[in-house]
């Protein structure tokens, strides 16, 4: 009987090596960009439409004191910058996808500001997680600058992501927890105004 369950063991093993070796490897499920767009509630709203975006989170980049709070960083005095990291399938959306989304919901056009928000934690920047998605965004700002429907020369910074530290919990979400909040304040910001006059209607 011992000698039976031996031989059904060992064939149970050998089996699962076969199998394991047959099964071929799984391509990559997910993975993050890093966008800094001004105000992270627009961002996150912005990019939670683009299908195969799985997650948004606000937060802070680009700085250099640990696990900053919006106060420490809207003070300008960390170098952090507002940003939204996100986690995207790339099977249903590719990276230069997003990147173009980008381009399209921020003013590439000014320094250390978007629309009514002033400062450096403002200011467009993309952080970059390999070589692969800096080479895809050095392509994206050559075609930019080629086919760009302003005058203005493109200021928005490309650089190495750093350490991303989420924001607080109120504002994750916001626009979805604070609907009328948000909605008076990207009008009266003139966000969506200055966006078509850029780029154009949608």
């Amino acid at each position: 009987m011992k000698h039976h369950f031996a031989k059904l063991a060992a064939g149970a093993g050998l089996w699962a090596l076969v199998l394991a070796a047959a099964t071929p490897v799984l391509a990559q499920t997910t993975a993050k960009a890093t966008f800094a767009g001004g105000c992270f509630w627009c961002v996150e709203a912005d990019f939670d439409k683009v299908q195969g975006v799985l997650s948004t989170t606000s937060g802070y980049i680009g700085g250099t004191v640990p696990n900053p709070t919006y106060k420490q960083v809207t003070s300008g005095k960390t170098g952090h910058t507002e940003a939204v990291e996100i986690v995207f399938d790339p099977a249903k959306v590719s990276y230069a996808a997003l990147v173009n989304h980008f381009w399209r919901t921020i003013d590439p056009t000014t320094q250390d500001r978007q629309f009514c928000d002033v400062g450096f934690a403002y200011r467009t920047a993309i952080f970059t997680h390999d070589a692969t998605q800096a080479a895809v965004v050095r392509q994206s700002l050559e075609t930019l600058e080629k086919t760009k429907p302003f005058k203005e020369p493109i200021v928005t910074v490309v650089l190495p992501a750093t350490t991303f530290y989420p924001a607080e919990g109120y504002h994750q979400d916001y626009y979805k927890k604070n609907a009328v909040r948000y909605a008076y304040y990207r009008a009266s910001c003139g966000r969506d105004a200055r966006l078509e006059q850029l780029w154009g209607k949608r």
